[in-house]
């Protein structure tokens, strides 16, 4: 599984607070406990008005760059932005996001072309998100047709089927479940990404909304996911379904994971 930690966003009070407050320090730590906790990449993003995302999230790249070795992810809605980011990151990390909303392909498809640059692209366009698994998949072609054109490997891709509200959806979660099967079938080597937590909003005790949904996701393809890498119930769930898979040898990662406390549950209070 490949982790992208998620708590490096504006968007949540504490660290939009940070950002606000220009706390280096604050930004600094949590990027160093998500690298520790185990995070592949780490996203960046600054969640601030249009007029200052420049600024902003140039300095927040370099804070982290500056705590960390860890690869990062550039996230924001704004392909111009994230283009414009690239030369200020020190390696190839991931482009946080496209779609075939407006022209974002053809702004960051080219950009990252010859490099080694991953990127996370969602399947939804001008209309919207799409409420069926084929109205997807429709998307997802558009998306690959624009990825062959600019020469971008499957395997440098991750693909995000939207995970939504399960308290809102019809069906669950079996759509964007049937989604993901689809997507692997027909590229084996692409990645099937998501933001995890978005599928238990509005409910309660949504951890476990969070692990059940980790699990399955993982089970049908799922290979990359953005959430808290801090997460140590979570984070286990990963493991333990990665070696029930037959994915993690001898249960060494698993085994590793617990020896450096990265995975465990809850503490009694």
């Amino acid at each position: 599984m490949i982790i992208i930690g998620e708590k490096i966003n504006g968007s949540i009070p504490s660290m939009g607070k940070a950002i606000a407050a220009r706390d280096e320090e604050y930004i600094r730590n949590m990027a160093i406990k998500q690298a520790e906790a185990g995070a592949h990449f780490i996203d960046v993003c600054a969640s601030v008005p249009p007029e200052e995302e420049y600024e902003v999230l140039k300095w927040m790249l370099e804070i982290v760059q500056d705590a960390v070795d860890t690869p990062l992810a550039i996230d924001s809605p704004n392909p111009e932005i994230l283009v414009q980011m690239l030369p200020f990151v020190k390696k190839p990390g991931m482009v946080n996001s496209v779609s075939m909303e407006g022209n974002k392909t053809d702004i960051i498809f080219p950009a990252i072309a010859d490099t080694k640059w991953e990127v996370v692209a969602l399947l939804c366009d001008d209309s919207g998100i799409p409420q069926t698994a084929e109205k997807r998949l429709q998307v997802f072609d558009q998306i690959m047709d624009k990825a062959k054109e600019y020469g971008i490997d499957p395997s440098r891709i991750h693909i995000d089927p939207l995970v939504e509200m399960l308290c809102t959806s019809e069906d669950g979660v079996n759509m964007v479940l049937n989604v993901i099967k689809e997507i692997k079938k027909r590229y084996p080597t692409i990645h099937v990404t998501g933001a995890v937590s978005n599928v238990s909003f509005n409910l309660p005790l949504r951890k476990i909304i969070n692990q059940a949904f980790m699990v399955l996701a993982m089970s049908t393809g799922m290979d990359s996911a953005i959430f808290d890498p801090l997460d140590k119930t979570l984070m286990g769930m990963v493991y333990a379904t990665e070696a029930l898979m037959g994915l993690d040898d001898y249960c060494i990662e698993y085994i590793s994971a617990y020896r450096e406390e990265r995975i465990g549950l809850p503490k009694k209070k």
